[in-house]
């Protein structure tokens, strides 16, 4: 016998008591049943996401909450400038020319975060730019991009700031009023806890206003019509009824724990990782700016194929990591550590990651990882 242990960035582990909900009977979505169900599922994500908009949920991934922002937000032929830290920062140059916008890309090498200063050069190089598109944590190179500054630049120039925070939101503070973000999105199967099929998205009062002059097609994510249903406690559409029972029970749990508490607990367990990663004397792809979601770590020179690292860990040890995209494939591995996941889950992961570096063949002694990781939460302890 042989326990899995999921530490990829999405899906996340789902919790014992959220993953019984989906063994009960569905029920109808146009019912009081329902309505009440989503009332407290509205109130819970504003909680989330620190904010008094309305958060719509939409029944898709994070990547079609990503869409229905583009197409609800800007005009044929608008410009937009799309900050690419890696694939998932690519995917928004994609969507903005699929829409046939005009995007500015401001292209990062992999592992680095976009400086304040060269974001400011590019908006006063294109000061018709109508929105700055980025990721609050780029999932495929496991950097935080500061958000904060982003959105002042974007205020300041009078854009919108369109934040992917599918992998940041519920793992560190991204308070969406206090900070001026315009556009927020998550996904169910990162820090919420859930499987694959809901996003949701919350838009200021600014984006909003754009939204009235938006032209681009749009029928199912069309989110002033999605506004006007969920303002009902109702969804346009045949919602993924029972994961949001599930968003229900996830939301609770996030409140029960309170939110600097999560964040506090994704920061130490990020810690624990860099720490064990730094210790087996791997070194990590962001230097300077490393995300609480998920730590990339580049594959050692001991080891010819980097692909082999998540591939046994799952295969003989039970442990799922993720590997790298694109032309990271074979160069990084990623290991999660958000969502439901605690110390021990760290714990479990690095004493299997060892296994495979020894494995493998990479010079370090046994047992380094794993002391690192239990200096780090006994320190923690004592503060």
């Amino acid at each position: 016998m042989r326990k899995s242990y999921l530490l990829t960035p999405g899906p996340t582990s789902i919790p014992e008591n959220i993953s019984a909900l989906f063994a009960r009977p569905i029920i109808h979505h146009r019912t009081p049943a329902f309505q009440s169900l989503f009332e407290d599922v509205r109130q819970g994500l504003k909680y989330l996401y620190q904010t008094k908009h309305e958060v719509l949920v939409l029944t898709t991934t994070g990547t079609g909450a990503m869409e229905a922002a583009v197409t609800n937000l800007f005009q044929k032929g608008q410009k937009v400038i799309t900050i690419n830290g890696g694939k998932f920062g690519e995917r928004w140059t994609k969507l903005a020319k699929t829409f046939d916008l005009n995007p500015i890309e401001l292209a990062l090498p992999a592992g680095e975060a976009i400086e304040p200063s060269a974001l400011e050069d590019c908006v006063r190089s294109h000061p018709d730019a109508r929105a700055i598109l980025f990721q609050a944590s780029e999932t495929s190179t496991g950097v935080v991009m500061p958000t904060k500054e982003i959105c002042r630049i974007a205020a300041q120039a009078g854009m919108l700031s369109v934040c992917d925070a599918i992998t940041a939101c519920g793992v560190f503070d991204l308070p969406m009023d206090d900070w001026g973000i315009d556009v927020l999105i998550t996904g169910s199967q990162k820090a919420l806890m859930l499987p694959p099929g809901l996003a949701t998205i919350a838009l200021s009062e600014k984006a909003w206003k754009f939204n009235e002059q938006a032209d681009l097609p749009r029928f199912y994510f069309d989110l002033a019509k999605e506004r006007k249903s969920q303002a009902k406690n109702q969804t346009s559409w045949t919602p993924a009824i029972s994961i949001i029972q599930g968003l229900q029970e996830s939301l609770r749990m996030i409140r029960e724990e309170g939110l600097h508490n999560v964040f506090k607990r994704h920061d130490l367990l990020a810690r624990a990782t860099r720490n064990a990663a730094k210790a087996l004397h791997l070194e990590l792809l962001s230097k300077n700016a490393p995300s609480n979601a998920v730590t990339a770590v580049l594959v050692p020179s001991s080891i010819q194929d980097g692909k082999q690292i998540p591939k046994i860990m799952r295969d003989k040890y039970g442990v799922t990591i993720a590997g790298g995209q694109d032309e990271l494939e074979g160069k990084i591995i990623r290991l999660s550590h958000f969502g439901y996941c605690d110390r021990f889950d760290i714990t479990t992961g690095i004493s299997a990651l060892e296994l495979v570096l020894h494995e493998l063949g990479h010079p370090f002694e046994l047992g380094q990882g794993l002391a690192a990781v239990l200096r780090t939460f006994a320190d923690s302890s004592k503060s």
